[in-house]
């Protein structure tokens, strides 16, 4: 293996949320980098169809699995389904999320539940069915969890959301910690406010943002941008890949602003 280039070979990976954000730029940079095997998991049949063919023009043979990570059953399927088409998976990405907002005071119970159903169950049972499998090979394997700077406190109308990526955190750690003898690895990264195509629903649909919020935002920013998909997508398959070695457990801020700081 030399640099990027084929870093990734062996990788036969789960990517949630496979069919745009950074689920898709993860999938993208897997086969850049010689993944031959993805399974594209998401809600829409037709942006998933569309992504696995792009995928497909790469020479990876990618598959789309039409599931909710909400569901259970869903989740359970879509491992399922992956190692019926592959024969083997050694890598999750669980970068599937919904951020609705909500705070203490106005969060009702099935928004509440709807938000750890899609963050925590479902990660938790996709990963269950991936480390059973490796268990049972006696493999190797990585999982990264995509969570978000939001789980060191977060703004006040992110209560529920904030509090399910705390729980994914606690989660990646304890992953880490059952499993790093029969070496099966789990990190998680923590990003920022990144410029991706749900931000932009979420800003039109909770803050009434002007059609020109991007730059308005970007401007603001210490580097100028908001975080990008194509970015992050490098960190996490480094991640996933051999050259990331013993790393495991590790949770990783990628954002331009410090937790902690206070009035600069």
């Amino acid at each position: 293996m030399n640099g990027l280039t084929d870093r990734n070979a062996e990788t036969r990976a789960i990517v949630t949320g496979g069919a745009q954000g950074v689920g898709f730029a993860v999938a993208e940079a897997l086969a850049d980098e010689g993944c031959k095997a993805l399974a594209l998991v998401g809600r829409s049949r037709e942006k998933g169809e569309r992504a696995a063919a792009a995928l497909a023009e790469k020479g990876v043979d990618a598959i789309f699995i039409a599931a909710d990570v909400s569901s259970v059953a869903d989740c359970r399927r879509a491992v399922d389904v992956a190692l019926a088409h592959f024969g083997t998976v050694n890598a999750l990405v669980n970068a599937a999320a919904t951020s609705a907002r909500g705070s203490l005071t106005d969060t009702g119970e099935e928004l509440f539940d709807r938000i750890f159903a899609t963050n925590v169950r479902g990660p938790f049972f996709l990963m269950q069915g991936v480390v059973r499998h490796l268990l049972e090979r006696g493999a190797p394997g990585a999982i990264v969890n995509v969570l978000s700077m939001s789980a060191h406190a977060g703004q006040s109308f992110l209560a529920p959301y904030s509090a399910s990526k705390g729980a994914l955190m606690t989660l990646t750690k304890n992953v880490a910690n059952a499993h790093r003898r029969s070496r099966i690895r789990c990190n998680a990264v923590l990003p920022g406010w990144m410029d991706t195509e749900g931000e932009a629903i979420v800003q039109a649909t909770f803050h009434d943002a002007p059609a020109d919020w991007l730059e308005k935002a970007e401007a603001a920013q210490p580097m100028g941008q908001l975080a990008k998909p194509a970015q992050l997508a490098r960190l996490i398959t480094y991640m996933l890949s051999p050259h990331s070695g013993v790393m495991t457990g590790s949770l990783v801020d990628y954002d331009q602003n410090v937790a902690g700081v206070v009035g600069e």
